[in-house]
Parts: C-alpha cells; structure tokens; sequence
C-alpha cells in the first residue's frame, strides 16, 4: 500500500505556527520580489483570492478583507519541510520526497498492520512535534493515493483528515468522483482531448482501450490507467534527481544603460549558478545568456536577445563560468537600449566526478581547489564574502521583501522570543 502525505496550506501554515493568533484568519504568501500570490489559506480561498493573483492590484482588497500578506520566507519553509520528512522517514524507510509539501511512503510487509491507524498516529505526531497540519490519503497505488489523499482533505470532518482506500467499492466510487482533469498526471492538453472523447471522469479513463490510450497518449498514460485500476506501475522513487539546469534570472531595481553595468550583473549570476551547480556536486558544458529590455517602459526601443555559448570542457568553476558568460554578453549586447533583465542558464549537467576531459585543455581542474576554499568560507561567514573582480563590491542583489517574517528555525538572531510571566502574578 502507498501513502500520500500532504502538507494543509504548508507554507501559511509555516507562518501559523509561529503566529497562531492567525490561526483560522485569511493569509496569503507571495513570491519573489511580492510579485503575485503562490499560497492561500482557506479562508483567503473563501474570500476570491485567486492564485497567481499580481500584488499590486489586489492591495486595496487585502486591507479590505483584512488578509495578512507575507513575504516568501523559503529558509522558514525548507526546515520545516525537513522536520515533516524526518518523522515520516521513521514510520517506513521508503519514502518519496515528492515535494516541498509533500510525500510518497510505501508500506512494504504491513500486511498486518492497520493502516488507518498508522495514517493517524502519522497526522498526529507532525501536528504535534511541527505544528503543521496534514492530511494522509493511502492506497494500492500512487494515483490512487493521489485521490486518497484529495478525499481526506475534502471531508476532513468525517476522515479525520486520513482516508483509507482499500476495497474494489471505495476505488470505483473515489474513481467517478474524480474529474478527468484532476487525474494526477494528466495535463492540460490531453484533459481536453478526453473530454472531447466524452471521457470526463477518472473511472471513464480506465474504461478506455490500451490501443486508444497507446495511439492518442503515451506509455505514461497507460501505466497511469493500470496505476488507477490498482495495479501498481507507477514506483517510488527514493532518489533525488539532480536538476537538469540552473537558472539565475533577476529584473533590475531600475533600467541599467551600460555594458559594463550588465556585464556586472551577468557575472553576479554566473558566479550564483556556478554556486548551485556546486552544491548538486553537477558540471556544465554549455550556457545561455539572455538580456531584454523594459517591455512596459513606452517610447523606449524594445530589444531582446541570447545566445548560447558551448564550453570547451565540463566546468563547475565561478571563474570561467563568468568568464564565457561575459563572452556571451558580448555577442548580443546591443547600445542605447534601457536593459531591465537578464539571466544566465547553465545546461548539459553531469555529475562532477564523471565529467569528460578535453585533451587540447590544460589544467581543467586547476580552480576545484579554490572554488572548495571559497565555499568553506561562505559557508562559515555567510555569502557575498568573497567576489570576483568584474563584480561590484559593494553590491548585494536582495529580493523586495516588506512582509517578510523570522527565519524562527535557522537563524539563532531571530529565534521566536518568549516573555516569561511576572513572577508576582
């Protein structure tokens, strides 16, 4: 049997953990830079808030409603994170960390066991040592899970918040209540073309041919179908990915006019993506630069552009990394332009230890023990310590945060404090 553990609006959660005064009170977090809202509480759901919804425009509606607006706090949202996982890691060693807010965990030889209680005991312990609500939905399969998990939520009330998926009668009712577009791994495109077909249920899809699903879908979709028939097809997977690519992409606080001001900011984001590509122990042998102009600035010449430049050998380097985005910058750097963002995107990622060596190129490696010191050092006395000379000294990109709360878990200097009662009372 296969478990889905979900964190109930994890990230306003987070916050109410350490607030609980908003314990049942609209809240809503933003992204980066408080660009547009990617979390709701139920009761900023309740109120119209849809996701995605820009900041800006819904300002007068947040003083209106009085909903409390916080700032993206991810060091906040990480640990907390790692704590939830940490206590279900002690209930099976097969875990799928699936997300930021969620988990798959299978339950290998407890044939013997009740797992309705398990899912309970599993609820329980993360309110209690985290704060963080969740919701535990358990079945044959990870799809069915998926739906498992969806029904506890939906009627926490008469599951307790858990919901147990294990008999032919409660797989077929759960499968027709779920709509088509709600299957869990069927996108957009394909949920159109079923319901074209006049498949608008779960148990529609599974009355579908192999042949069909075969010719119009995937092999994905098909072992989909068999995962919702109960057969497990789709499995756990207990290893985290490295991620393909690394991104570092800003807008700037205000139009930058020249090359050298861009330049500045493209190795600062070479130099922050080399950094990431470090820490997943990955190499890269190409990068993409991309520069583009203020599309909302009118009367301005707009301009956008990038190249891709191939390196001569697989480098996890700060220095050449900047050094060839720099390069890149140069090909499609153009004057007279008011530049508002630019990025640097490192591709082809391999493991460092197994990186091919180009044998016209010496000393390939001659920065690895450099780029280990200058880690060692942020590590200890924080980041932007040490830069490289194309790079403003007195410069540190920081994200607009105005609502942004304490890092309670990971920084001692913002440790929630509490006021001891007065000894006379």
């Amino acid at each position: 049997m296969y478990a889905l553990v979900d964190c109930n609006n994890f990230y306003a959660s987070c916050e109410r953990v350490f607030q609980p005064q908003l314990e049942n009170k609209a809240v809503v977090i933003l992204s980066n830079n408080d660009g547009c809202v990617i979390a709701r509480s139920n009761e900023a759901k309740a109120l119209g808030i849809p996701m995605g919804a820009p900041a800006f425009q819904y300002k007068e509606t947040f003083a209106r409603e009085n909903i409390t607006v916080f700032s993206s706090n991810y060091p906040l949202y990480g640990d907390m994170s790692s704590r939830v996982m940490k206590i279900l890691e002690s209930y099976t060693p097969n875990i799928e960390i699936y997300s930021i807010d969620e988990a798959f965990l299978l339950f290998d030889g407890f044939d013997h066991f009740d797992l309705n209680a398990e899912g309970l005991a599993m609820k329980k312990q993360v309110q209690k040592w985290t704060g963080i609500p969740v919701s535990v939905g358990i079945a044959p399969s990870k799809a069915l899970a998926k739906i498992a998990n969806k029904i506890a939520k939906k009627y926490a009330d008469k599951t307790g918040g858990v919901y147990l998926m294990n008999t032919e009668e409660q797989r077929i009712k759960a499968l027709k209540w779920t709509k088509t577009k709600d299957i869990w791994g069927i996108g957009r495109r394909h949920a159109k073309r079923l319901e074209q077909q006049g498949v608008k249920t779960a148990y529609a899809f599974t009355n579908l041919p192999d042949s069909w699903i075969r010719k119009h879908m995937s092999v994905l979709e098909l072992r989909l179908k068999k995962d919702l028939l109960g057969i497990p097809c789709i499995q756990l997977d207990e290893t985290q990915p490295a991620k393909k690519s690394i991104a570092t992409t800003r807008s700037f606080q205000s139009s930058l006019h020249t090359f050298w001001e861009v330049e500045e900011r493209i190795a600062t984001y070479a130099v922050s993506c080399a950094e990431k590509l470090r820490q997943q122990k990955s190499s890269c042998t190409a990068l993409l630069v991309f520069v583009r102009s203020n599309p909302h600035k009118k009367g301005s010449e707009q301009y956008r552009n990038s190249c891709v430049v191939t390196l001569p050998y697989a480098t996890d380097s700060s220095i050449t990394l900047a050094k060839y985005a720099t390069f890149g910058l140069k090909n499609i750097y153009k004057d007279g332009v008011d530049y508002k963002k630019a990025g640097v995107i490192l591709m082809g990622l391999s493991p460092s230890n197994e990186k091919q060596l180009n044998l016209f190129h010496k000393n390939q490696n001659k920065h690895d023990t450099l780029m280990q010191a200058i880690d060692k050092l942020h590590l200890r006395f924080g980041p932007h310590r040490i830069k490289l000379a194309n790079q403003d000294l007195n410069r540190t990109w920081k994200m607009r945060q105005e609502h942004l709360s304490a890092r309670y878990t990971t920084e001692l200097s913002e440790v929630i404090r509490i006021n001891p009662k007065n000894s006379n009372e």
